[in-house]
């Protein structure tokens, strides 16, 4: 017999899942979430995840329906403006930039910006404190066996609980979808991004840049200053070769190199964190669910870091699947509810999805045409009001600001 009884086991302990335990905890089900490995809730430990996310609109209605913003709220770096710079030849140079505002949406910002481990410190800290949770880090899943009535689920410590609703958000390689038999396509770039955390001599006044080049985006998102200088998150993406150059590279010519792939926009900048590498991707699952299962986050797509869609889409994910919980509490795991979420994200995933993979493929491009084409595209985007409007809103996610 199973150990113990939930309503919903959650597999993944990254801002995802722990996003997901706090709203379900919140909405009143009794949730077990589980992963082998404990959460990092320091910036200087060798397995600290350096990336940041700049959260938009529809993720902070999340977070204070799980009940959890008044507490992420004071480490929020707002976001004011995005300004994409589109820049050629070496060393980079400046041939155009637009600068997009959150006011044509009615909104003061666009969202706020949180380091990745720090989220977790939070959400840690806070699903610890709530009662209808319980934490096994340490502890993965194994498998389950599913049946009409829920799901046994084996633990990887040797235990079985039962669960109505079994949630995968345990990533792209994820455990959970292959024991739903739940395939997936991907694409590989050729790409990787570095994730580091920089400061820099003229501030950022809040405004999150994004610069163009061949191999992909130069992403400046603003932090709070560190000893005093200013400082931004980056996540900078090249051709896998260049990309571990840039990882073994000593700090001062790092710095160098670093400074002029910004284009001098922000002065002189300056290592301030260890760096981190992470592959480009583009991964999607074939469905979002099985028998008393749903799979969410990277688990269910993977997107490489353009425009702040990746962990954006996740916790729409999120949303999606907490709303079709609450609506079908009753047939909790059962087809309807699964249906019912599934049908809210399916189409949302894939176009998102097909929308920057195309505009990956156009943007890290050394093609001197594409490279015209990605200028044309720049300026159509933001010169054209209604377009822009359009894209703003599409960007910002589901029920975004009007």
């Amino acid at each position: 017999m199973a150990d113990d009884q939930f309503d919903i086991v959650i597999s993944g302990g990254g801002p995802a899942g722990l996003t997901a335990a706090a709203a379900l905890a919140n909405a009143g089900f009794k949730l077990l979430l589980v992963d082998p490995t404990a959460p990092t809730t320091r910036g200087d430990a060798a397995t600290s995840d350096l990336r940041s996310t700049a959260f938009l609109q529809p993720a902070r209605d999340l977070f204070q329906t799980a009940g959890v913003w008044d507490r992420l709220s004071g480490a929020a770096v707002p976001l004011r403006a995005l300004r994409i710079v589109d820049t050629v030849g070496t060393p980079p140079t400046i041939r155009d930039e637009r600068a997009f505002l959150p006011s044509e949406l009615g909104a003061d910002v666009f969202g706020w910006n949180f380091l990745n481990w720090v989220i977790r410190r939070e959400l840690v800290a806070h699903l610890q404190a709530q009662g209808r949770v319980t934490l096994k880090f340490g502890t993965g899943f194994k498998s389950m066996l599913r049946r009409t009535s829920g799901a046994i689920v084996s633990l990887t410590d040797g235990t079985r609980v039962r669960a109505r609703l079994v949630v995968g958000a345990d990533g792209r390689d994820s455990a959970v979808r292959e024991a739903a038999g739940i395939g997936v396509s991907t694409t590989r770039y050729g790409q990787k991004s570095l994730a580091f955390t920089a400061t820099h001599e003229r501030p950022h006044e809040n405004i999150s840049t994004e610069i163009y080049h061949e191999g992909g985006p130069f992403t400046m998102v603003p932090l709070d200053d560190i000893d005093g200088k200013p400082a931004s998150a980056i996540v900078w993406m090249n051709q896998g070769k260049r990309a571990h150059d840039l990882l073994k590279m000593e700090p001062a010519q790092f710095n160098a190199e670093m400074t002029e792939r910004a284009a001098g926009l922000s002065g002189n900048m300056e290592l301030a964190s260890r760096r981190g590498m992470f592959p480009i991707i583009s991964q999607r699952a074939e469905r979002l669910t099985a028998q008393h299962c749903a799979i969410i986050a990277e688990a269910a797509h993977v997107l490489p870091p353009i425009g702040a869609q990746g962990l954006n889409t996740s916790l729409n994910d999120v949303a999606a699947l907490l709303e079709a919980a609450v609506t079908h509490r009753d047939e909790l795991g059962g087809e309807r509810m699964l249906a019912s979420y599934e049908h809210a994200r399916a189409r949302d995933i894939s176009r998102r999805a097909r929308a920057i993979d195309l505009f990956n493929r156009v943007t890290r491009s050394g093609n001197p045409g594409l490279q015209s084409l990605r200028l044309a595209g720049l300026k159509a985007a933001h010169d054209m009001a209604p377009v822009r409007r359009s894209l703003m809103r599409a960007g910002m996610g589901p029920d975004a600001t009007h």
